[in-house]
């Protein structure tokens, strides 16, 4: 699996056209390379419809194995394969790294309600929406769609195939798409300053609703880390910081894109510390001592 995640579009594939390998040529010189094991998975995942992998998994249209037919990329009227049950399961954890890598403001833009993009869109209309990198914000619902294929992963013939990947509480847990984008949006009138700026209880409530709502990933937890110290609230500060750390580490990867994971994860560590010897700084000066132990 590990492979298919670093290979997982060598062959390019329905999303990108960056052929690294042409797969009419040479399959055997990559298998040469990594194995033909691995790169039978590299190959049925570039070629693959994943539109239409993706569509079938949160309509659990599964075999009652938990294989799937499906059709394969090109002209109409399209080839099919069949993915064995170890194969769907395999697909949907690599999607779903896939996604929570990649995904933030400016994909949600261009691959508008993906996975049913509408391809008609003109990039000289929508041009406001592709000016790279945007606004840098989280995705609306990509939480709640990542949460619907780990939900997938309990079919009884995907649920032993592979380690269960331990978000959404191995992968039981759903959140809405009504909640994700409550969620993301609450956080995201926080991180733009649009909540009163000189008391911390309305953005103390804004943040725990979001928590509240979107409990899986680590960045608004950790925002309201600081935001407990600011207000003196160390062991509540405690808890959030490590509930951050606990979902960042179940990830391995940001939700917000602004920085990267390792910086997430140093500056939460340094939140958790300071709540737990009670060091915050009273001077706002003194907080760039805390950043340079980053």
């Amino acid at each position: 699996m590990q492979l298919l995640g670093l290979l997982h579009s060598v062959y390019g594939n329905a999303f990108v056209d960056l052929v690294k390998f042409d797969a009419s040529t040479e399959r055997e010189r990559l298998q040469e390379l990594v194995g033909e094991p691995a790169e039978r998975l590299v190959h049925l995942f570039c070629t693959m419809s994943r539109n239409q992998f993706v569509n079938k998994v949160l309509e659990r249209d599964f075999d009652a194995d938990g294989g799937m037919e499906l059709e394969l990329n090109g002209p109409a009227p399209r080839s099919t394969v069949r993915l064995t049950p170890h194969e769907v399961a395999t697909f949907i954890i690599v999607s779903m790294a896939d996604t929570i890598e990649q995904w933030f403001s400016w994909q949600e833009e261009i691959y508008s309600r993906s996975p049913n993009v509408d391809t008609s869109r003109k990039q000289s209309v929508h041009w406001a929406a592709s000016l790279w990198p945007g606004p840098m914000r989280p995705p609306s619902r990509k939480i709640s769609q990542l949460s619907q294929l780990g939900l997938a992963l309990q079919h009884p013939g995907l649920k032993h195939q592979l380690p269960m990947p331990p978000v959404f509480d191995n992968c039981t847990q759903r959140v809405t798409r009504e909640d994700d984008a409550a969620a993301t949006s609450l956080y995201w009138s926080v991180i733009q300053l649009d909540q009163p700026l000189v008391d911390l209880d309305v953005v103390t409530n804004v943040l725990e609703q979001a928590v509240r709502l979107n409990p899986w990933v680590g960045e608004p937890q950790m925002v309201l880390a600081q935001v407990y110290l600011s207000a003196g609230r160390q062991d509540e500060a405690v808890l959030a910081a490590n509930s951050a750390l606990q979902c960042f580490s179940a990830w391995g990867n940001a939700w917000d894109k602004r920085v990267q994971w390792d910086a997430w994860i140093a500056w939460t560590r340094i939140l958790l510390q300071s709540a737990e010897q009670g060091t915050w700084p009273e001077r706002l000066d003194k907080l760039n001592n805390l950043a340079l132990r980053t």
